[in-house]
């Protein structure tokens, strides 16, 4: 039964299209199975640059079946202009299917998206206004409109009016933007039922017949671990489960029949929109960083805030997601610093110490608790300060290195120290952007194992 998880193990865009486009090489299906249009996976094959939001990455192999999970929230606009898209370019999309139990947003989730954020003024979460909180709100308050739904007309108009009940009472009321005619909105809706009928599946049916066949199956994730509803610094978080348990629920299988978990982890840390950042840089290093990395949006093309890497952070992600291998990316980017901090604990000032075994640090000026474990209250993460370590650099250029052997010794140093940190495994090391910019080492560095 070989199913294997990957996750982002920051606040996403940690390059998992690109780690999930070389699994997916050796898959027999590809499932995505959170989050919508609101992430996006980035994968340059052969100095071709493709982008997608919902769709797997697998869809760039024709013969693999890609499987959009119940957990997956879909904009049939979007859908169909990635699938219209995928198409020009001479890639089919027949193998393509999609969770009957999928929800769908709808045209007042996008409205709403972008009114309760502009009302929240200045403590804005973030959002990319996409519609994705809101449609995930109606699913769990049973007012969604899922994928299967537009199989019957009755039902989808019966759903659409109820919704659209109190949905237009806040639009016209609260937000001032007018209303949403139900029966306009059934008959658009409807009208994309011939377009989408023949990629609709069981998809739960599907991927445990495939692990039943000894097929390798491969769960894609979106967003990152501290994007978790759960999980994340919350509230500046996403409305899914990005972590590896949250495969079991967006697909429907048994945790028995994950046998790995890939995290994906920059060399650095980044994060777009609001939220706590310790590690954040705010001189010329961050910046470098953004420029070096390329450090703009896939979804939105909003530039992400730039920093150390955070170990802390790394340590807990690998902690709540079970991560058996590390992957990490974007190691050329830190060419040319010199030194390399690294975040190996906080210091929080006011903290409590008895919570999350923060233990008290009266030394000078900055006086609070430090935390070597993530800690469990947000107001402790948001007054976080990191406590760096500082590690050798390197100014030679890797990104013509295949092996292991051909880092920088310094780089060595840095990767080994992350596995030992972390106590991972880390089995594969993006030196550049391109596929073949890669060192998929045949031991894995840490914990001293074979793979």
């Amino acid at each position: 039964m070989p199913g294997t998880v990957v996750i982002g193990a920051q606040w996403g865009d940690e390059g998992k299209g690109k780690i999930t486009d070389l699994l997916a090489a050796k898959s027999d299906v590809v499932v995505r199975y959170q989050g919508g249009n609101n992430a996006g996976h980035t994968i340059v094959r052969d100095g071709e640059e493709f982008k997608l939001h919902l769709i797997p990455s697998g869809i760039l192999y024709p013969e693999k079946t890609c499987v959009i999970g119940n957990g997956v929230v879909v904009d049939p606009h979007i859908l169909f202009g990635e699938i219209d898209a995928l198409r020009s370019r001479g890639l089919p999309v027949q193998n393509l299917r999609i969770s009957g139990n999928a929800h769908l947003i709808m045209p007042w989730h996008l409205l709403l998206d972008g009114a309760w954020e502009k009302q929240l003024g200045k403590l804005q979460i973030g959002t990319t206004r996409r519609g994705i909180g809101p449609c995930y709100t109606d699913k769990f308050a049973r007012l969604g409109i899922r994928v299967q739904d537009l199989l019957d007309d009755d039902i989808l108009r019966q759903k659409v009016r109820a919704a659209l009940e109190e949905k237009n009472w806040l639009l016209h009321n609260r937000f001032d933007i007018g209303i949403l005619d139900p029966d306009q909105v059934t008959d658009e809706y409807l009208a994309y039922r011939a377009r989408i009928e023949p990629y609709i599946c069981d998809a739960s049916l599907l991927v445990n017949q495939a692990l039943d066949e000894g097929k390798e199956v491969l769960f894609e994730g979106a967003q990152g671990t501290l994007l978790d509803v759960d999980f994340g610094t919350y509230p500046f978080v996403t409305s899914s489960n990005p972590i590896a348990g949250g495969a079991c629920a967006g697909v429907g299988v048994g945790p028995t029949r994950i046998d790995h978990v890939v995290g994906v982890a920059k060399a650095y840390t980044t994060r777009v929109g609001e939220g706590p950042f310790p590690t954040e840089l705010f001189d010329d290093d961050g910046e470098a960083m953004c420029e070096a990395g390329r450090e703009f949006g896939t979804t939105t093309g909003r530039k992400r805030r730039c920093g150390w890497l955070d170990l802390v952070a790394l340590k807990y992600a690998v902690r709540v997601s079970g991560v058996t291998h590390l992957a990490i990316t974007k190691l050329d980017v830190l060419t040319g610093f010199d030194p390399i901090k690294v975040c190996t604990r906080y210091r929080s000032i006011g903290g409590d110490a008895h919570v999350d075994g923060g233990r008290p640090d009266s030394a000078g000026p900055d006086a609070g608790t430090v935390f070597e474990e993530f800690p469990l209250r947000q107001t402790d993460f948001h007054h976080a300060r990191p406590l760096h370590q500082e590690l050798p650099g390197w100014s030679e250029e890797i990104r013509d290195c295949e092996e292991w052997a051909d880092l920088p010794q310094a780089a060595r140093d840095y990767v080994q120290f992350i596995a030992d940190f972390t106590q991972t495994r880390v089995k594969f090391i993006a030196v550049g952007p391109g596929r073949d910019e890669t060192i998929i080492l045949p031991r894995s560095i840490g914990r001293g194992g074979a793979v």
